[in-house]
């Protein structure tokens, strides 16, 4: 636990605060507002909640809770066309759990192996590959969702598929690129940001250098973070100092696991079994180019919209639900008229509140009594 308690250090906490609060003064005078600080992973925001970051951060630092978490901005029509398949004769679907739980329009992959769908729960894509062995009269379809993070594990075991000669495998692959994402953020009109936290599990495959164009660009500063207290206490003042000298960068915080250049391992699997999508749909934040991936040509064996089809459905979310402004920064997950009431953990009826990294899950667990006023 040494390792761990290092980084959780009071004193150090008490000591970073101190130099995050004699900051602030100049900042304040200059902007006249508070700064909004955007951790881009939900790793991040569940930890902000975890360790009680938000209340003994000065007032004058606030967080807008960003689309790092890939569970949470998968939209219904995905989940629908996933469900389609698992409904199939003979095709087994091999999903995370966290998954397993996002609204489609009708149900979720839980209610549909209720109801007798063949859908099972895996911790890795291998998981899944190993099903489709053990099952050779059956067709396997891996849900694949996730950013950077989760996609070489997905690209080796389709390579393993390869090698292997596994012909009743295939991946819906539903990646997403953080990258184009935050740059749609950033041209959004209605967004006003003055830093960033970088994510750290996503920087560990695809490096910080990646990040360039943030304070090249838009000048902001960005600062890519690790998931302990004085992991982000210690980024947020790197942040506020680079605000403070009006010199923009990118700074690593998390060196001790991410390179600037990356993995090139799992960079060269990546690149040698997807290809960007031309558009992707994002829950709560419409289309953006490039953001998704698919499996290149050479894969399309192992490509289960190439194989099965599905009907790619596109469904709006329920007017009530507020996803898209919460993933925008523009509310707080209070302030959504379903927070807490209708929509909860236990029966989610948005994606925000599907999985423990989303903000709504997050705000709900470690938030509740500050939160109960808006609750229906």
């Amino acid at each position: 636990m040494h390792l761990v308690d290092e980084f959780r250090d009071p004193v150090l906490a008490k000591r970073l605060l101190k130099e995050i609060a004699l900051s602030l003064p100049s900042i304040m005078a200059e902007r006249g507002r508070p700064l909004q600080i955007m951790e881009v992973c939900g790793g991040h925001t569940h930890s902000i909640f975890r360790f009680g970051l938000k209340d003994i951060l000065p007032p004058e630092i606030e967080f807008v809770h960003g689309p790092g978490c890939p569970v949470c901005v998968l939209p219904m029509g995905r989940i629908d066309d996933c469900l389609a398949l698992a409904t199939r004769e003979n095709v087994i679907v091999a999903s995370f759990g966290d998954a397993m739980r996002v609204p489609g329009s009708k149900q979720n992959l839980l209610q549909a192996r209720a109801q007798g769908a063949d859908i099972r729960m895996v911790y890795s894509p291998a998981d899944a590959l190993s099903l489709a062995k053990q099952n050779p009269s059956k067709e396997v379809v891996f849900f694949a969702l996730g950013f950077e993070t989760t996609m070489p594990g997905t690209a080796f075991t389709v390579l393993a598929a390869q090698r292997d000669n596994i012909k009743n495998f295939s991946v819906f692959c539903n990646h997403i690129t953080i990258v184009s994402t935050i740059k749609a953020i950033l041209d959004s009109p209605d967004m006003r940001l003055d830093g960033f936290l970088g994510p750290g599990h996503v920087s560990m495959i695809i490096g910080s250098e990646v990040f360039e164009f943030i304070p090249a660009q838009y000048q902001l500063p960005f600062v890519v973070a690790g998931f302990e207290p004085l992991d982000i206490l210690q980024s947020i003042y790197l942040v506020v100092q680079q605000i403070k000298q009006g010199k923009p960068r990118i700074e690593n915080q998390y060196a001790r696991v991410v390179q600037d250049s990356g993995s090139a391992q799992a960079l060269a699997a990546i690149g040698q079994v997807f290809r960007l999508r031309d558009v992707f749909e994002w829950r709560g934040l419409g289309s953006i180019d490039h953001s998704g991936v698919m499996l290149a040509p050479e894969f399309s064996a192992y490509d289960a919209e190439h194989r099965f089809g599905v009907p790619n459905i596109k469904i709006a979310d329920p007017s009530s639900c507020q996803c898209g402004e919460v993933l925008k920064g523009v509310i707080k997950p209070p302030q959504c008229k379903v927070f807490g009431g209708l929509c909860t953990p236990e029966s989610p009826m948005g994606a925000l509140m599907v999985s423990s990294e989303g903000a709504c899950a997050a705000y709900y667990q470690y938030a509740k009594p500050q939160s109960s006023a808006h609750r229906d």
